[in-house]
């Protein structure tokens, strides 16, 4: 991690631990980020029942539109959720999402999940294994290929159940 990168975690920490998000006009903002509840220490993942406030620099969270939150501890689980949601969420509708939103790997600020771009393949694993790494931009993924031998880039869109299924077995295709 270089000193950009650095002081960037250092000051999203440090909003994160007052409760908020972190100032988007950072050094990489992306999308401005409404401060969101954080996860409480109690509060489970509705996909695989971790407790998503030990994972920090893992959080995603979908916000909706009644004001409910619903915390991940990853944004594979994530997806897993908005892919299936008859599954993980019955009653729950897909136009019933208002937000949704991941920790960038870099800064560690949430960041809109749409907007992101997610590196498979790594070597940095998540808090349940291999994981979709999210970067702010094209760039910040590009430099994550290189330091951590990423196999592939891919936008919200082309994340597929089935691509969940094989991140869960180690398989990059």
């Amino acid at each position: 991690m270089n000193r950009r990168h650095a002081v960037a975690a250092l000051a999203a920490l440090a909003a994160a631990a007052r409760g908020i998000a972190a100032d988007p006009a950072g050094p990489k903002a992306t999308t401005e980020v409404r401060p969101v509840r954080p996860p409480g220490p109690r509060d489970l993942c509705p996909v695989c029942g971790m407790l998503v406030a030990k994972y920090p620099a893992w959080i995603a969270i979908v916000r909706l539109r009644d004001g409910g939150h619903r915390y991940f501890d990853g944004p594979k689980d994530l997806f897993k959720w908005l892919l299936d949601l008859p599954r993980y969420a019955p009653g729950v509708r897909r136009d019933d999402v208002a937000e949704i939103l991941v920790t960038e790997f870099y800064g560690l600020k949430l960041v809109d999940a749409r907007g992101a771009h997610y590196v498979i393949g790594s070597d940095v694993l998540g808090p349940m294994g291999h994981e979709l790494v999210p970067l702010a931009d094209a760039a910040d993924a590009a430099e994550f290929v290189r330091d951590h031998r990423g196999k592939r880039v891919l936008r919200f869109g082309e994340v597929t159940r089935e691509l969940t299924e094989r991140l869960d077995r180690g398989r990059f295709d």
